[in-house]
């Protein structure tokens, strides 16, 4: 049985037929996609998923990295925070190393392909090396509000390629090529979102220390700003005042100063109250998320910025009702009070839990709209369309 015919259990119906008639317009084709790693979720999570099932569609698929040394990733990692809107030193050497260590790759790597998609900034200047084909740059983040030097410098790149292609609308910047909206999505049969036994959910809630003796809140993502665990916190304070809840906080904390910061009061609140858990996790940590996800009463995605986080959807996939801050991919994943809420403030967020607890018959019914728009909006099943349809666009 090829690949694709098993999500046709999951998939809304007729999606995998579709699939499979606009894959055969383009079989034949060489597709590749270039990123800066294969770990993660996200992005590297749909690639591990649909490289090889558009393989088995009859398209040659391919997935490069490039990588460099350990000032290539510095740089890599200020430029996109940068591009992001963060205040950062970009340098004239870091720079030129970024450029040149690509120049390095675009030697190492088969570059040939009908349509070329470079992810995110990692592999931006590869579209130096071009020698045919397509070439997509595919943004996952918000760069609109991008430092004035960072994409100054980065423009051109992006004006080098085919075409862009943007998660939301009010993500991309104007630029001198076509661009393209395409939402992000997960994968409903990986580690991270597919059925756990009743065996595997204790095992690793076990091993991680979660009790279930009372509801859970949750919160998935990196201990930064812009996911605003401090004002989780605060919500669930207000919250714990009323209804005996424990909330965890799951996720990894960058290597700068702040998010460093703010995992030290993280841990200051829990020492002060053992209902609240950190755990911080690996970047692979895929079925203790899901185990998470699927224990939890409510799941909060309670961001203040952030690009187009699929933690809404993967919770909604797993039946659970979602209150999500008003920001960016957050707010367009939820159904305001059909498949969660989307909140403004602290106090938002805390009345909106509090409802739920009262009112536990709207859970179950919540978590059903969540899955039903989940599997019609955010699975990759909709996102091989989007890719097939590029092909056919751009590379027929």
């Amino acid at each position: 049985m090829s690949r694709i015919a098993e999500y046709r259990q999951v998939a809304p119906q007729g999606t995998v037929d579709i699939i499979e008639r606009l894959a055969e317009r383009v079989r034949g084709r060489r597709l590749l996609h270039v990123s800066g790693s294969r770990l993660g979720g996200g992005s590297a999570e749909v690639l591990r998923a649909t490289v090889p099932i558009l393989g088995d569609l009859g398209i040659d698929t391919r997935w490069e990295i490039t990588g460099g040394d350990p000032a290539y990733y510095a740089t890599v990692r200020a430029l996109q925070a940068a591009l992001e809107g963060g205040e950062r030193v970009l340098t004239e050497d870091g720079l030129e190393r970024y450029l040149a260590m690509n120049r390095v790759s675009a030697r190492k790597l088969d570059l040939e392909a009908d349509l070329v998609l470079a992810h995110d900034v990692p592999p931006a200047s590869l579209v130096e090396a071009r020698a045919g084909g397509r070439w997509i740059w595919r943004c996952h983040f918000d760069c609109s509000g991008a430092q004035h030097g960072a994409w100054a410098f980065f423009r051109p790149l992006v004006e080098r390629f085919d075409a862009a292609v943007f998660s939301l609308p009010q993500y991309a910047h104007r630029l001198g090529v076509p661009a393209f909206i395409l939402h992000p999505s997960i994968d409903p049969l990986s580690d991270r979102n597919r059925e756990l036994t009743p065996r595997e959910m204790q095992t690793v809630l076990a091993a991680l220390r979660v009790p279930q003796d009372k509801p859970l809140l949750l919160q998935v993502g990196p201990f930064t700003r812009g996911h605003d665990p401090l004002g989780v916190v605060n919500a669930y304070r207000l919250v714990k005042k009323h209804h005996d809840v424990r909330l965890v906080l799951a996720g990894t904390a960058e290597d700068d100063g702040e998010s460093l910061e703010i995992l030290a009061n993280l841990r200051d609140a829990a020492q002060e109250d053992r209902d609240i858990l950190i755990l911080e996790l690996p970047v692979d940590a895929h079925v203790q998320l899901n185990a998470l996800q699927r224990a939890a009463m409510i799941v909060l995605q309670k961001s203040v910025h952030e690009g187009f986080d699929l933690g809404p959807a993967e919770a909604m996939w797993k039946g659970k009702p979602v209150i999500g801050g008003a920001t960016g991919g957050v707010a367009q994943q939820i159904l305001h009070e059909v498949t969660g809420y989307i909140v403004r403030s602290v106090e938002g967020a805390a009345f909106r839990i509090r409802h739920l607890l009262n009112n536990r018959e709207q859970i179950p019914r919540m978590g059903a709209a969540g899955r039903e728009h989940a599997r019609r909006a955010f699975l990759i099943t909709r996102h091989l369309l989007d890719y097939l349809a590029l092909m056919v666009h751009l590379a027929p």
